[in-house]
């Protein structure tokens, strides 16, 4: 019998038509399996990535075992853990269930939140140049229910609530657009994430940016800027060929004015490429009237060799300054997960370094 699609990524209403078609049960029964999957995963009983229909104790026991007989819950599964003993941060080595390349997430935890860094792609065809993941490219998009499921999988890690997603691991989420949209909608409807508490990370697909603008999402825009003019841009940042500043920067004014949702600048600091005081001066008359903030982020070293290096902090600080006294709001990003190369820009799978018998046979296996 052909194995139905998982239901992580399904909606309750989904999850009631599936059940009743797979499985031939009530489709009141959707209900309560959503209820498993979705919502007791951040309540540590047996949700999300380690939910099991024989756990399921409010169904009948016949039930449970036709259920697992014809259904299954997750569209991935966990191969590895990596914890930073200095920050607590996890990243997660995941399989998809067609033994395609593996991906990556993060969990990020703090004294005051919860948050996840989740994958959109399998691997990424972007290619920045300061990236590890760019150098793997694409092999293939998520789909909603593999987003999806990376949070479950990173719910079942912690006893605490998530409370904030970021879409910012591997990938370009904007040209994954159907799938990443519905991730967002279950991350919200179902999985009970504010919009107000997902940020979505962009290099800067500009009709896809004008596209999400019309959805009217109260979601954060995270545009990874890096440069303030097209000649370093396109240095750092390949699609900036396809859509320079003078088409990006104006998207960005439409998202803000559609949306009414401040934007964030991503912009990583490699030293002596761009991270002068000039370049800062430059970056400010850049985004005048814009409304954000510039996220300002130390290169953080990869394993792939990328010619960077990490500014001196009174660099960065100088960079810093430079914004504000021109008006510009700065923030820096905390940094996370060095230790395990969670940080930004590190994530690259132990797959494309090595063969898949160096991480394990269960990633040629495609389940």
């Amino acid at each position: 019998m052909k194995q139905a699609q998982p239901l992580a990524g399904l909606t309750t209403d989904e999850i009631r038509r599936e059940i009743a078609t797979a499985a031939e049960l009530p489709a009141y029964r959707g209900a309560q399996i959503a209820e498993w999957l979705y919502r007791k995963a951040r309540l540590g009983e047996g949700g999300g990535g380690s939910a099991a229909f024989e756990n399921m104790s409010d169904l009948p026991k016949d039930a449970r075992r036709l259920l697992s007989e014809s259904l299954r819950l997750m569209p991935l599964t966990a191969v590895s853990e990596q914890r930073d003993p200095h920050d607590a941060t996890v990243k997660v080595l995941a399989r998809l269930l067609n033994g395609s390349h593996p991906i990556e997430c993060v969990l990020l935890p703090d004294e005051k939140r919860v948050s996840v860094c989740l994958s959109t792609q399998a691997g990424c065809p972007m290619a920045c140049a300061f990236c590890a993941t760019g150098t793997q490219g694409l092999t293939r998009n998520l789909t909603a229910g593999e987003i999806v499921g990376q949070y479950l999988l990173l719910q079942g890690l912690t006893e605490r609530r998530i409370s904030h997603v970021v879409l910012m691991g591997m990938g370009e989420p904007l040209l994954n657009y159907d799938a990443v949209l519905k991730a967002i909608h279950l991350l919200n409807t179902e999985c009970g994430i504010a919009m107000r508490s997902i940020t979505l990370s962009t290099v800067g697909i500009v009709p896809n940016i004008d596209k999400l603008a019309a959805e009217n999402l109260q979601i954060t825009l995270a545009v990874s800027l890096h440069a303030p003019n097209n000649d370093l841009r396109t240095r750092l940042v390949p699609v900036n060929k396809t859509y320079p500043l003078e088409r990006l920067i104006p998207a960005c004014r439409r998202y803000a004015d559609a949306t009414h949702r401040r934007l964030t600048f991503e912009y990583v600091l490699l030293s002596d490429v761009n991270d002068r005081a000039a370049d800062a001066a430059e970056l400010a008359t850049l985004l005048r009237g814009v409304p954000g903030a510039v996220n300002i982020i130390p290169y953080n070293a990869t394993t792939v060799g990328q010619p960077f290096t990490r500014p001196d902090p009174s660099r960065i600080r100088a960079f810093r300054a430079t914004l504000e006294q021109a008006g510009i709001t700065v923030t820096q990003r905390k940094e996370r997960g060095r230790q395990i190369a969670a940080a930004c820009g590190q994530l690259v799978t132990q797959i494309a370094r090595s063969s898949s018998a160096t991480v394990g046979p269960e990633l040629s296996d495609g389940g």
